[in-house]
Parts: structure tokens; sequence; C-alpha cells
């Protein structure tokens, strides 16, 4: 009877290792389809791509990098200025990083009431500085390039408030608007041209960034004196 056993057992073993192998095959198989899936998915999928500064971020920030939600419009880099021409090759808001977080701070108090910024002038070159001087010699509303001012040194910014579809809240004058009307003591406004100006100027304060009496839209940050800047960005 022995002598029947044993062929037996061989060929159970061996139709089981059959069946294993062919749930292993299977299992690769399996496997196999579903990195393959996988690796469909994630080609499919838009892998932003990393940003490349082309600036010294220890020493600059572009606000647009910061957060992208705040508006850009930088008169300078358009014909819609005081002087009509344009002096920028592109529109780039550049501060120094603790003033660029400061308007963000603004931005996201303003932001809670449906509200935010809009930049109309941030860091303006030395070069660009003397442009504006030789086109109006007026130490009143443009500092003498010798001198350099607050937004030679990345710490100076021109902006107004907008809603939650872009509009500018109406301040009563244009940005660069030089008369006695864009002054801060200047009541002579409708009450929600006077209230438009009290929340720039309460919520710049809240964040450390102070008026000058002529211009509703300057601010700037004074706790650090900062170098005068002859740095000019780049443009694609």
């Amino acid at each position: 009877m022995m002598k029947y056993f044993f062929p037996f057992l061989f060929l159970l073993l061996f139709s089981t290792c059959e069946e294993i192998n062919k749930n292993d095959s299977k299992n690769k198989t399996s496997v196999n389809t579903l990195t393959d899936t996988i690796q469909e998915v994630i080609s499919e999928q838009e892998i932003p791509k990393p940003i490349l500064f082309d600036y010294d971020t220890t020493q600059w920030i572009d606000l647009h990098h910061l957060d992208s939600t705040i508006i850009i419009d930088m008169r300078y880099a358009t014909v819609n200025n005081f002087v009509k021409e344009k002096m920028y090759d592109c529109s780039r808001c550049f501060l120094r990083p603790q003033v660029a977080k400061k308007i963000l701070e603004a931005h996201l108090m303003l932001q809670e009431g449906g509200l935010g910024l809009k930049m109309l002038d941030c860091f303006r070159p030395r070069p660009i500085q003397q442009k504006l001087w030789d086109k109006f010699k007026n130490p009143l509303y443009v500092t003498d390039p010798a001198k350099g001012s607050m937004h030679n040194r990345g710490a100076a910014v021109d902006l107004t408030i907008v809603d939650s579809k872009g509009k500018q809240l109406d301040m009563g004058t244009p940005f660069d608007f030089f008369g006695k009307e864009a002054h801060h003591a200047y009541t002579n406004l409708p009450k929600e041209v006077l209230a438009n100006r009290k929340l720039l100027r309460e919520t710049m304060q809240a964040v450390e960034l102070h008026p000058i009496t002529t211009e509703w839209w300057h601010y700037s940050f004074r706790g650090e004196r900062y170098e005068l800047s002859d740095m000019l960005w780049d443009c694609d």
C-alpha cells in the first residue's frame, strides 16, 4: 500500500505548488497593473514648477510671490501717471522683506471685510527717481535723488483699497494728485471718501506703516533704515 502513497503525495505537492505559482503570477500581474495605473495618474498631474528667483531674496521680496491676491498696478510701468510717461519696463512690486510682510498683514486684515490692497508703487530705483525729478522738480512731491526717498530704500508704498471685485474705493482724488484735496487734513469731502481714507490710514498704521501729510496713498516703514538702492528688476 505504501508504494502507492508516495507517488500520490508527490502529485499532491506538485499540484499545490503549481496553484501557488499561478496565484503569485496573478498577484504580480495585479501589482504591476496597479503600479502602471499610479504612474499614469502621476504623469497626468500638473506638477507646479519651482519659482526661480531672479533677485536677492535676502534683500527683497516680489510681493506677487508673497500673495498673488494683492493687485499690482505699478503706475510708472504705464503712461497713467503724472508725467504721462512709462518709467518701469514692467509692473513688479519689490519691497524689503519686513515691509512686504507688513503689507501682507494689512491685506489680510482688509480681506476679513471683503476688501484688499492694490499697489500703485513700491520700491523705486534711484535712476527712476532721477527721471521723475528731471520731469518735476518739486520737493513737496518728488524727493531729490541726491537725498533719496523711502521709495528708493524699498520701505515706502503707494497704494489704495479695492473691493471684492477689484474696484478701487473712492478716495476723493486720483493717485499722484498734487493739491490740497489729497492732503489728510483736507476734510471738505463726502463722508464716504473720508471713511475710506480713514480705513486705509488706520489699517496701515496698525501694521506700523505711516502716512505723510500731502498724499493719502503714501505710507512708509520707519522701523529700520535701509540702504538706498539702484536695483533694476528683470522683465520677462
